[in-house]
């Protein structure tokens, strides 16, 4: 397991009648802030201002069908063309990544088909590249640069 070190980013928190709100960059909206929320938003900026995401090129919560049923992913960045690149399961930081965890993302990713995977509780993650054809998984030490991720 490898510590994600996410650095710090300029965020808006603001206060409604009973909850917090972070405004979100890619919704254009203040979204209510939970525990999940504030992962996904640090993995947002960190993915935009550190590894050259394009925003234009990320989507959060984008549904998709498994077995029948309609499922959201929490991130997902897109190439040039709309094909998904990496898909990003966030936790909450209590929340621990497990093999149930691990499993769950994997099996979206059948269905979605991004090369990498993240999975992250914003004080732990997992990034592997996923090779569909020879079924194998590759661990990274860190989320490859937008620059590096290769699509076949």
């Amino acid at each position: 397991m490898q510590e994600l070190n996410l650095p710090p980013f300029e965020y808006k928190v603001t206060k409604s009648s009973e909850n917090l709100l972070i405004w979100d960059v890619l919704r254009r909206r203040n979204i209510v802030l939970t525990p999940e929320e504030w992962v996904r938003q640090h993995v947002v900026h960190y993915l935009i201002n550190h590894r050259g995401y394009p925003k234009g090129l990320l989507s959060l919560e984008r549904g998709h069908t498994y077995n029948q049923r309609q499922k959201r992913t929490d991130l997902c960045a897109l190439d040039a063309y709309g094909r998904p690149l990496l898909l990003v399961e966030c936790k909450a930081p209590s929340v621990p990544i497990t093999a149930d965890v691990a499993l769950q993302a994997a099996t979206y990713n059948q269905t979605i088909g991004a090369p990498l995977l993240l999975l992250t509780n914003g004080l732990h993650h997992f990034c592997w590249r996923v090779d569909f054809v020879h079924r194998t998984n590759e661990r990274l030490l860190e989320v490859p640069s937008y620059g590096e991720v290769q699509q076949p």
